[in-house]
């Protein structure tokens, strides 16, 4: 499997307009917390079968060059500020590391047999250097398959974006390959201000999600020497409606929170806790909420607990509908202002103990069309590392397939994957395996 893919060389791109001197770009809250994970995307992509091995990746890096020009915080790199010693980003062109590689065969045969060891041969990732202002933030990587394809890479570590952001890098630098106009552009701006003192003395804050960032700060995370794996399902519209309906029948629900709560409960029975139920949180993009545009670019993904007495499926899906309804504004601002008030987020890792379900329903990979109307085939996203309980991702389906579908990239230990893919409950819905365990 190594030799599959041959690494030609690593260089950096770099903006072709230097950003004004002393520029700095300070992180918020949410970002701070998110230091210990990073991102790691792959979309691929059908090529005509007569360009040169390397001409794709020459113009893909001229228009990446052009396009950073708009994304000064990726091509910056972090400095601590002097108050709080804080991470900041300083806007120096210093520009995002490039891997050029090839691949044996063609992109259709390498998704035919797709496994996770196989998929992060594609996207290169590099932990950060004990001289982080020399270390990149963000990583690209274009890989040429010799039959033609073409698969790109792309990982950054979450303290500066999370997966919406990762996407809108992606669609930012397709328009530019595509018609050289960014259609939509990056926003840089804070979170919203905090709320005047002098508000409502009455107000009391909500308190579920503090309670839940509390107790991640508090419990310090036991790292063990455990294999994980992914597995990718697709569901067709009509499965995720026979989901739904399976679920939730007398009322309206999402496809996310259906799926959440089939992955709920055989997850649960398959690690083997009988009527119970694991301990599992969710992640959603609170953009919306805060009245923030889609464009946002920083971390605004937020994680809630979800308690339910029982595990029968009314029971279940109605637990994650409450609290998904209880992550309103005033919620939301409840929690950055405790945090901007506790300084522990060097000792929070979001995803160190639950099993943690996020929807990233939002995002849309597959409007990245690039030059010579290069459309994305299939796409994989990751948010690593993975610990504890597991994790799963809600991404919307292929376009084309329907308004409700859904793939759900599943990310277990080894043994866990396996019994999942034999499930008879999930099984039922005759999910379309996208990628399989290795």
């Amino acid at each position: 499997m190594a030799t599959e893919v041959s690494y030609i060389c690593k260089r950096t791109v770099v903006s072709t307009k230097a950003v004004e001197p002393g520029r700095f770009f300070p992180l918020s809250v949410l970002d701070h917390h998110m230091e210990k994970n990073h991102i790691r995307m792959v979309y691929y992509y059908q090529t005509s079968r007569e360009v040169e091995v390397g001409g794709v990746t020459k113009k893909l890096r001229e228009s990446l060059s052009e396009m950073l020009t708009h994304f000064p915080i990726v091509s910056g790199r972090l400095v601590r500020d002097d108050e709080r010693g804080h991470w900041k980003i300083k806007c120096n062109d210093a520009g995002v590391r490039m891997v050029e590689a090839k691949a044996k065969g063609s992109v259709e045969g390498w998704l035919t047999n797709l496994d996770r060891e196989k998929e992060l041969q594609l996207v290169h990732w590099e932990e950060m250097f004990h001289k982080p202002y020399y270390w990149s933030t963000f990583y690209v990587q274009l890989t040429e398959f010799e039959e033609g394809g073409l698969a790109i890479g792309l990982s950054c570590i979450h303290l500066l974006a999370d997966s919406t952001c990762a996407t809108t890098f992606m669609k930012a630098w397709a328009d530019i390959s595509l018609c050289n106009k960014m259609i939509t552009p990056p926003l840089f701006h804070p979170l919203p201000p905090p709320r005047p003192r002098n508000r409502n003395p009455n107000h009391h804050p909500h308190m579920e999600l503090i309670h839940h960032y509390k107790s991640l700060i508090e419990k310090p995370i036991a790292l063990k020497d455990v294999r994980y794996t992914t597995i990718s399902l697709g569901f067709s519209d009509h499965m995720v409606q026979a989901c739904m309906s399976m679920v939730q029948p007398n009322g309206p629900i999402t496809p996310f929170e259906a799926l959440t709560t089939l992955f709920w409960v055989s997850l649960s029975k398959i690690k083997g806790l009988g009527n119970g139920l694991v301990d599992m949180s969710i992640c959603l993009d609170m953009r919306k909420v805060l009245g923030l545009d889609y464009g946002f670019f920083g971390n605004c993904m937020v994680y809630n607990k979800v308690h339910v007495e029982g595990n029968k499926f009314p029971q279940v899906v109605k637990a994650i509908s409450d609290v998904v309804t209880k992550m309103n504004s005033e919620g939301i601002m409840d929690l950055i202002e405790w945090l901007e008030n506790n300084d522990t987020s060097s000792l929070t890792m979001m995803n160190g103990h639950d099993l943690v379900c996020a929807s990233l329903e939002g995002v849309d990979p597959y409007l990245a069309v690039f030059q010579d109307w290069f459309k994305p085939i299939h796409v994989s996203y990751y948010v690593e590392p993975v610990l504890g309980e597991g994790q799963v991702l809600i991404l919307p389906g292929k376009q084309g397939e329907g308004p409700l579908s859904r793939v759900a990239m599943v990310t277990l230990r080894e043994e866990e994957a396996i019994k999942l893919c034999e499930d008879d409950v999930i099984s039922q819905f005759s999910p379309s395996i996208l990628m399989k365990c290795q």
